[in-house]
């Protein structure tokens, strides 16, 4: 039986200590920088390697930037099974990297574009067409979870990230 003076029961879309940490570095819900995000778009559409490669631009990455962009994160204590590293949310920090995404992505049958950096260029985060988050670094590829939710969940937690395979 439900209790009609009881308050409902409180949906989070972060766990408090995720929440938290995004809170200090300035985000709360609602936030929504699209112009920002679009300067983003437009300077990695204009971007092209050496070689020729250019980023990928795409709805998902576009929502990404506009809630996170800019943020700098840093986790409120030590992880559970890595230490969490400081998350950057500025896609200019894989500028450089079109062909590693483009690669990765044509690994995994989909298109990469970047997110912004764990640590101090330790490693680029990425996100794919479907909202899917990977980073990549000096040891491999790896995936942080299906949506942003998750990945920011797995890195300001500190929990091991799945390692991508050629299995």
């Amino acid at each position: 039986m439900h209790d009609a003076t009881a308050p409902p029961p409180s949906v989070t879309r972060f766990p408090a200590s995720v929440e938290s940490a995004l809170r200090e570095a300035g985000w709360q819900p609602g936030r929504w920088d699209i112009r920002q995000a679009e300067q983003w778009a437009d300077a990695l559409r204009e971007y092209a390697s050496p070689a020729g490669h250019r980023h990928q631009v795409f709805p998902a990455a576009v929502e990404a930037w506009a809630e996170f962009g800019g943020l700098g994160i840093t986790a409120p204590g030590p992880g559970r099974q890595t230490a969490p590293a400081e998350i950057r949310f500025d896609p200019l920090c894989g500028l450089h990297l079109a062909r590693t995404l483009a690669d990765l992505g044509r690994a995994l049958g989909t298109e990469m574009s970047p997110l912004g950096e764990e640590g101090e260029a330790q490693a680029v985060l990425a996100i794919d067409t479907e909202g899917r988050i990977y980073s990549v670094d000096h040891t491999g590829d790896w995936y942080l979870g299906p949506d942003i939710d998750r990945a920011l969940t797995t890195l300001i937690t500190g929990v091991q990230p799945i390692r991508l395979t050629s299995d």
